[in-house]
């Protein structure tokens, strides 16, 4: 477990502290949050466990330079008058930063600024990465009635835009502190980038669109990464569970950090799903000339080549060569 921890590259030791500061102290007063009325506060655990594996998500599945892999979770407990970021809405300047490239310093600001002016942030923690598409990590923070709700994002690497996340998770139920709430992840396109593949070039989307939920259609384009139109819906690429913690649970930092993406959850990585992945071609060729003798029927030919290899049982390849008959032109 790491309750704190820098991602990004500029100022490292100012980020850290600029997380203690936020992480240990609440904002200033605000309006009681009239959906929750639990007395006093609460402690959880997040557990973020990766389903990325090559079996679920076959298609342009990134091995090398970079390999699958989850940037540090980013997470924020806060009221219900702010929100770090939401479908169908623009992205902030700190989320488009932290989704295409993994830097997290606008990001913090912007939370910062928002605990300051509107008082609707209670902390921000973070976990670590995770080098591989099926690792684990988790992360311990508290909520109180006022600041009742989780969000967090963590960006998909590689990726131009691309993050799952949660949006106002609320821990509490009337005057009650939930004890375990566990969801489900799937992509999203943060709007600002309009590249389709994992390791697509920079192109960024002019003018900028909103977050929107990437789906097994949706983008429509053959070269999406996530495109599989056999899919109704797209396997689950991540899940987080949050649970409360007894009240004499000691939040601590584990000892070796290195170690800290490695904590069990069950068999949630084992039970993974393969999803079928048909053969792609490319278009036809143009037609060969037509070879024949004179004043017999020749023929000509065309090819074509395979652009993405069937997978999990997938279809399989159809013919990459085509002939037909014809009258040849010069012949001897």
């Amino acid at each position: 477990m790491e309750k704190l921890i820098s991602v990004c590259k500029p100022s490292q030791v100012s980020w850290v502290a600029l997380l203690t500061v936020l992480g240990c102290a609440s904002a200033l007063p605000v309006d009681v949050d009239s959906v929750c009325t639990a007395g006093g506060h609460a402690k959880y655990r997040l557990a973020f466990t990766g389903k990325w594996s090559q079996a679920a998500f076959p298609k342009q599945y990134p091995l090398f330079r970079p390999p699958a892999q989850w940037s540090p979770i980013i997470a924020v407990t806060h009221s219900s008058d702010y929100h770090i970021w939401r479908r169908n809405e623009y992205a902030s300047t700190g989320v488009r930063e932290f989704a295409e490239k993994g830097e997290a310093w606008t990001l913090m600001k912007e939370v910062e600024l928002a605990g300051e002016k509107i008082q609707s942030v209670y902390g921000i923690f973070s976990a670590p990465a995770i080098t591989s598409g099926t690792g684990q990590n988790s992360a311990d923070f508290e909520v109180f009635a006022r600041h009742s709700l989780l969000s967090f994002i963590v960006r998909i690497v590689p990726s131009p835009d691309w993050f799952v996340g949660v949006d106002s998770l609320n821990l509490c139920e009337g005057d009650q502190w939930k004890e375990q709430l566990s969801l489900d992840l799937y992509p999203f396109d943060a709007g600002t980038d309009s590249g389709f593949t994992f390791s697509s070039p920079n192109f960024a989307t002019i003018p900028q669109d909103t977050v929107t939920q990437i789906t097994s259609s949706s983008p429509s384009h053959p070269a999406n990464s996530f495109y599989y139109p056999r899919l109704k819906h797209l396997p689950p690429i991540a899940r987080v569970t949050v649970t409360k913690l007894k009240e004499n649970h000691i939040m601590s930092l584990p000892k070796d950090l290195s170690q800290s993406n490695l904590i069990p959850i069950g068999n949630e990585i084992e039970s993974l799903t393969n999803t079928p992945l048909d053969c792609e071609v490319s278009m036809w060729s143009p037609w060969g000339l037509c070879k024949g003798k004179c004043g017999q029927t020749g023929t000509k030919h065309r090819t074509r080549y395979i652009s993405l290899r069937p997978a999990n049982d997938g279809e399989a390849c159809p013919n990459l060569e085509d002939e037909r008959e014809c009258e040849p032109d010069n012949c001897v």
